[in-house]
């Protein structure tokens, strides 16, 4: 597997800390040359902080990998730009997009204001479509040149987006419209040559930590180590990945999954008089599978209380 990504440039967001720290890293081990982008703020998304972007870089030129520290606000559009700039500037050319940057701003649907919502929104969905559209602008005109163009968009979404944990309604919902952009430009940007494809990660990182129990083994630890989430991140963007795409990959220390999207259930014929359709939706209800949990297995989804 070495060098399975040698010569390509890669993007990686949200890349000073956690899960995207592994990203870079891992990358860089296999030949890639990595823009470490992270803003470098708290969990929630407040304050800047260059330096954890740095000691990344610092690791991977450590090693005789190459890789620039990058700060620019994934959301932000002229931002955006301006990071996919530095990919070309600096390296001369892209390959990969890895859009793994976001934050955290728990709170029950009752509770959460609107700023909470805004705020997890943006960076993550908006944060997603900024740098990928920038990406494909270069992607296409580099195939309407006539040039052989072999990119990948990786997006990261969560099993609590396209399963559902209460919460997260903001988190939740950023997340699920990440899986949706990823199947739907998959399928536009294929003529030229990219790949789109997205990964739910399940590791401990500082976003995670309060959520859930925490590991008390060596092995539980292990299990949710962030490095889990790399190695398939890593085989998308390379060349081997190009027959891959629109599809949603759960990864962590348990598992290696792909999970399926939504499909049409039991059907009935059209209803135009709603007082008949009582017994009708209930007959679909009990025909249909049960809603997936957070495990991804089918009929664990919690009860709503």
């Amino acid at each position: 597997m070495s060098g399975l990504c040698e010569g390509r440039v890669a993007i990686v967001t949200g890349a000073g800390r956690g899960i995207g720290r592994e990203h870079a890293l891992s990358l860089a081990r296999h030949g890639a040359k990595v823009v470490v982008n992270d803003l470098g703020g708290a969990v929630d998304g407040s304050g800047s902080d260059l330096s954890p972007a740095e000691q990344v870089v610092e690791e991977i030129l450590g090693t005789g990998g190459a890789a620039v520290a990058n700060a620019d606000n994934v959301a932000d559009w002229e931002g955006a730009q301006q990071m996919v700039n530095t990919a070309i500037e600096t390296f001369g050319d892209l390959h990969v997009v890895v859009n793994n940057a976001g934050i955290l701003r728990d709170r029950v649907l009752a509770n959460m204001t609107e700023e909470e919502w805004d705020s997890v929104i943006n960076v993550h969905l908006k944060g997603t479509f900024a740098p990928s559209r920038w990406a494909v602008a270069y992607w296409r005109e580099r195939a309407k040149a006539g040039e052989t163009v072999s990119g990948r968009i990786i997006n990261t979404t969560s099993v609590s987006g396209i399963y559902g944990n209460p919460g997260q309604t903001n988190y939740g919902a950023a997340k699920a419209g990440i899986a949706a952009f990823t199947t739907i430009a998959a399928l536009e940007v294929a003529r030229y040559g990219v790949t789109v494809n997205a990964v739910a990660p399940v590791a401990l990182t500082r976003m995670t930590e309060g959520l859930g129990p925490a590991p008390e083994t060596d092995e539980q630890r292990e299990a949710r180590s962030p490095h889990w989430i790399a190695p398939i991140v890593t085989w998308l963007a390379s060349e081997e990945s190009a027959d891959v795409t629109g599809r949603v990959f759960e990864a962590s220390g348990q598992t290696l999954a792909v999970a399926e999207g939504w499909v049409r259930g039991p059907e009935h014929a059209p209803v135009d008089d709603p007082t008949q359709l009582g017994p009708v939706v209930a007959e679909l209800v009990a025909a249909a599978r049960k809603n997936s949990g957070m495990d991804g297995r089918t009929g664990t989804w919690p009860q709503p209380q």
